[in-house]
């Protein structure tokens, strides 16, 4: 095996395992990126709903109007004995320009007595993140004391993406301890579905605030996060699967989490996908990439190269280390100068140029499209045995046959014909090459599959005789139609080649001819049910029966000797009703062997089964009584 193939081999293995890398299935594109921009952009009505909005365009990169406007807004809403209100205004004032909040002594004993073990996590953030952004000063290692207090006392989520948050408005020379390794910690809560998506069983908030805690922190400290490709990209797709978002608090989670996996120094992961339809012809044969971050935006220091690109049908390799050139912000490469055939092909693209791009292996599916020509298209008429020779006509694409042809159960009718590439005259063996038989007066379709031979040349031969069942022999005048059609090509053919009369033997065919149709009635079926056994003679009936019989003869017959005692019996109603009642169910039992089925006796049975039950408990409770009484 020379080296070429073993290079060739090689590149394929390399492209087939890089076929099972995962890359993100979800990102913000430009619309969505629009519609979370008009959410954040509603108008606001207190301090809270200003910070998402205003902090939140930021993120996105968007202007914010009139920031004089928003200034004025703010400064009437503080309240500076608030550290809700204190911190909504100080981050929101930082997004705009030429915005101070006033401070006093006051103010500045509020947010630092909040910086406390006895405070929430969430406090503690918004006291330390107030200070930040007014400008005073604060002790770091007293806020990281404070952070790992109330870490081992409020140990859930939200709690430790705040102290994260925290750290990363501390000084660089602070010692944070363990609090790094949350990060790594709160990793391993996250919640793996089916190896695509990543995230906490929080929500979408929970899960996009964490990504930017993360990476805040680990830019402020020049420490890479303890994140693995693949779970940044499973992170970026739970983030951007969802399109619609419930609140400005998840907007704005969103928009922080896309701003932080866009600019961060260490993963920024790498959307790849083909502008408009990944098809390339010979009248369009450049294919045309988009490289963007998570937001859309367009990654102009990056370099796209293929790797290889191979023939899905044949897995030979057309194309390697073949690189792509920026035109106006869009990666083109001529595919088409390598002279592929019509096919689909899998591209494995790298795109490098920054050391913090993850998922920049990609796959590519390409399409290779193509038009279709039918040449040397020759019908005939063929007799079985030989005695008149064969007359063949030449029907050009996409004229119809100036006359029409006859064949009967002694004739055949023949077709023949290529397809070739309109580009490069290359034979063509499209996914459906179908002739269609149409009978112009009943509708009638027949419909064969026309199959090439080695060398490629489509053959149709009719036997009228040995066909005649498919056409329910009916004789007639049926349009002859060639169908080609694939998913690479651009011109599907529909093409009526010419009229074709066929002759079935008079005797077999039908005395009127009628289209066929499946909706109509079908002959009844008759069943035949197995015949009743043999009943057994009537003495053996009748022994059987006395025998049944005979315990209660023999109780009549006993209670006649010896006296029956019936001293004891009561004629009050609920005695008369019992013993009717009971009698009913005996009577009941005899009627559903001969009149009723089960569903009508139970329904009868629970009738006279209730008012026999509450009868005889009434008739016990009454003889109890008396018992009592006697005594």
């Amino acid at each position: 095996m020379d080296r070429s193939r073993l290079l060739g081999l090689f590149l394929l293995s390399l492209a087939l395992s890089g076929a099972q890398a995962l890359t993100p299935a979800h990102y913000l594109s430009l619309s969505d990126v629009a519609r979370l921009q008009s959410l954040l952009s509603r108008p606001f009505n207190d301090l809270e709903s200003a910070y998402y909005s205003i902090v939140g365009l930021t993120k996105l990169g968007a202007t914010v109007p009139d920031h004089k406007e928003v200034c004025q807004f703010l400064k009437s809403q503080l309240d500076p004995t608030s550290v809700d209100s204190l911190f909504f205004a100080a981050e929101t004032s930082q997004a705009i320009s030429g915005c101070e909040i006033p401070v006093s002594n006051e103010t500045r004993d509020i947010l630092l007595a909040a910086v406390s073990e006895d405070s929430t996590m969430t406090q503690i953030q918004r006291a330390v993140s107030a200070l930040g952004s007014l400008g005073l000063p604060l002790a770091s290692q007293e806020v990281v004391g404070a952070l790992t207090a109330r870490i081992n006392k409020e140990d859930n989520v939200m709690a430790i993406t705040s102290a994260l948050q925290t750290a990363a408005r501390l000084s660089q020379q602070a010692e944070f301890g363990g609090i790094l390794e949350e990060i790594e910690d709160l990793t391993a809560r996250l919640d793996d579905l089916g190896g695509i998506y990543l995230q906490f069983e929080e929500g979408l908030e929970a899960t996009a605030m964490f990504v930017t805690a993360a990476y805040s922190l680990s830019d402020h400290v020049d420490m890479e996060p303890p994140l693995k490709e693949d779970q940044v990209i499973q992170l970026v797709n739970s983030i951007f699967s969802k399109k619609s978002w419930d609140s400005l608090a998840e907007a704005f989670s969103v928009a922080s989490a896309a701003a932080a996996l866009s600019s961060n120094r260490f993963h920024v992961p790498v959307i790849v996908s083909a502008q408009g339809p990944a098809t390339v012809s010979h009248s369009q044969p450049t294919l045309q990439l988009l490289v963007t971050d998570v937001m859309s935006q367009p990654l102009a220091s990056a370099n796209v190269l293929v790797e290889s690109a191979y023939a899905v049908a044949s897995k030979s390799i057309i194309l390697s280390q073949a690189p792509f050139t920026l035109n106006d912000g869009v990666f083109e490469l001529n595919f088409m100068s390598s002279q592929p055939a019509s096919g689909y092909y899998q591209f494995t693209v790298a795109v490098t140029g920054d050391s913090r791009l993850v998922a920049n292996h990609v796959e590519l599916k390409v399409k290779v499209s193509t038009e279709v020509a039918v040449t040397n298209m020759d019908l005939s008429v063929v007799d079985k045995d030989q005695s008149i020779g064969t007359k063949t006509t030449r029907v050009d694409y996409p004229s119809k046959a100036k006359s029409s042809f006859t064949a009967d159960s002694h004739q055949n009718f023949a077709m023949s014909f290529q397809l070739v590439d309109v580009n490069t005259e290359v034979d063509l063996t499209p996914h459906q090459t179908f002739v269609r038989l149409h009978n112009q007066k009943t509708g009638q379709e027949v419909v064969f599959v026309a199959e090439p031979d080695s060398k490629n040349l489509y053959k149709f031969e009719l036997d009228t005789a040995e066909r005649k069942s498919e056409f329910d022999s009916i004789s007639g005048t049926y349009s002859l139609h060639l169908i080609v059609g694939d998913a690479t090509l651009e011109n599907p053919i529909l093409w009526n080649v010419a009229d074709v009369v066929l002759k079935f033997v008079d005797e077999e065919a039908p005395a009127t001819i009628q289209p066929k149709t499946l909706y109509i009635p079908k002959p009844e079926i008759q069943h035949l049910f197995r015949e009743p056994e043999k009943k057994p003679p009537t003495v053996v009936s009748n022994t059987f029966t006395a025998l049944i019989l005979s315990p209660f003869l023999l109780l009549l017959i006993l209670w006649i000797k010896l006296g029956a005692n019936i001293s004891n019996f009561s004629f009050s109603p609920s005695t008369i009703l019992f013993h009717l009642g009971h009698a009913a169910m005996l009577a009941l039992m005899y009627v559903y062997w001969t009149h009723l089925n089960m569903f009508q006796t139970l329904k009868y049975l629970a009738i006279i089964g209730g008012v026999t039950f509450l009868a005889g408990n009434r008739m016990l409770a009454q003889k109890a009584v008396k018992r009592i009484e006697k005594k």
